[in-house]
Order: structure tokens, then sequence, then C-alpha cells
């Protein structure tokens, strides 16, 4: 039963909510003291983990993850990380901590793919970096779980129904969209609240995505293995006919051995397949 009556107070920080706050925290704050100690190392690094469509095109994989732990703006920063803390938190109690840990990731790597093909057939341009995908994601999955419920804004003295939230937040992202011409960096954060309600529509309460990839590639690994039993077997068959004996009184049609008679169980003392 969705909840219908929410305000703020101080979250519990902790789970996957608090990991990911602080070590997002803890790289912004390391990329500043380069970039201002170190400048030529701090932007290389900068830009090593930043959202750039050509370089993921080109095998930089991992900046669809890296760039949602970066920021170059200090009032971004910390508007995106009390967002992710304020609103994770709730949904983080509703759904676990490690599916909140799951559409965080699922949510930038997500919203980082859609914007690097849409910049890749010339529809977006530009870079991306900052956690806004997730927050966004976070968002909407808040929003879905609970649709009527009112949130008490800072400083705002009256309560605001989330879903006139999420409409305001989107208006505002897609007015910078489209003023900027399709710069990725907003359109990375629209991309993320649609990730959020994919991923609520589709992944949650059904299967984790990373359980869902190991249970991928265990069926590939169990497949792979019942194909060198039966190669095998069909070399033995080939074998045993070769010396004029039929392979079916040693192995069924599955390719597993036939025990042998109660006669032959009596002379050998037992029988183990």
């Amino acid at each position: 039963m969705r909840s219908t009556d929410f305000q703020f107070g101080f979250p519990r920080f902790s789970g996957s909510l608090r990991k990911l706050v602080l070590i997002s925290t803890g790289i912004y704050i390391l990329l500043v003291l380069l970039r201002a100690f170190a400048e030529p190392l701090g932007s290389r690094i900068f830009g090593r983990l930043a959202l750039f469509p050509d370089d993921v095109l080109h095998g930089k994989l991992w900046q669809l993850f890296s760039y949602g732990f970066i920021d170059g703006d200090p009032w971004h920063f910390l508007m995106t990380m009390l967002a992710v803390y304020f609103l994770g938190s709730s949904v983080q109690d509703r759904i676990g901590s490690r599916a909140f840990f799951e559409l965080y990731l699922f949510s930038l790597a997500g919203a980082g793919a859609v914007g690097t093909f849409l910049a890749a057939v010339g529809i977006a341009h530009g870079e991306a970096v900052g956690a806004g995908a997730a927050a966004d994601a976070i968002l909407m999955v808040f929003y879905l779980l609970n649709r009527e419920a009112p949130i008490m804004l800072f400083p705002l003295p009256i309560p605001i129904p989330v879903k006139y939230i999420v409409i305001f937040t989107a208006a505002v992202e897609g007015v910078y969209l489209l003023l900027l011409h399709f710069a990725l960096y907003y359109l990375v954060l629209l991309l993320g609240m649609g990730a959020g309600y994919f991923w609520y529509r589709f992944l949650w309460r059904r299967t984790t995505v990373f359980a869902a990839i190991g249970d991928r590639m265990y069926g590939l690994r169990n497949s792979y293995h019942r194909w060198k039993r039966r190669r095998a077997a069909k070399k033995f068959q080939v074998y045993m006919r070769k010396h004029q004996n039929d392979p079916k009184q040693y192995f069924d049609e599955y390719g597993n051995f036939r025990p042998p008679d109660d006669s032959d169980k009596k002379d050998r003392g037992g029988w183990v397949n």
C-alpha cells in the first residue's frame, strides 16, 4: 500500500545510500584538491571520468558509471546529494539497500547509454557529469511509491504534492535542454527520470539487475557443460561402434551410464554411477 503522507525530517543515513553519498563526496573533494594544487593531473582525471559519447564509443565504458560520481559545480553537487539523501532514504526504506544500490547504478548507466546513442546520431552534444540522473530516478521512484504524498520543502512553509515536484523538475530540465540545443547534460537528467520509471515498472519485484545477469551467466555455463557431456558421449558411441559394441548397452538417450544387470552387481559388490 502506497504512503499518502510524507514530511522531511532528518532521515537515516545508512545502507547503500550512505556508501554512495560518502563515495561521491570523497571523490568530489579529492578532485577539487587536485584541480586546485595539481591542476593538470586533476583535469586529466576529471576528463577520464566524465561522460564523453565519443570516448564511450571507443571503449571507455566505465564513463557510463563514473560520470555520476564527479561534478564540476559545488552548488549542483550539494543540491544533488541533498536530494539523494532526503528522497533516497525513504526509497531505500521501501525497496531495500541492495535494490537502491542497483537503482542508482542502473539509472546512471541507462541514462548515459541512451544519451550516448542520441549523441552518436547527432541529436545531443557535449558531455555529462554529476549524479543528477540518479537523483531524478530516485525522485521518480519516490513518486511512484508515494503518489499522493505532500512534501515540505525548505524554505517553503506549505506542503507540495510530490507529483507537482516531478512535473516542475522535468519542465525546468526540459526548458534548459531546448535552450541549450539538446545539451547532453540536461538530456541525461531527463533520461534519469525515464530510467527510474523503467526500473520500477519492469525490474523491481521481479528480479534484481545483477541477479538477472548472474542467472543468465549460470545458465550459459550450464548449457556449455551439457554440450560438452553430449559431445563426449557421441565420441564414445562412435568408438563403441568401431569396436562392434552397441553403445545403448552402456548409455541411455541422455548420454548417462546405464547400471549393469543385477547379476553383475552381485559379482562386483555393488554399482556406483
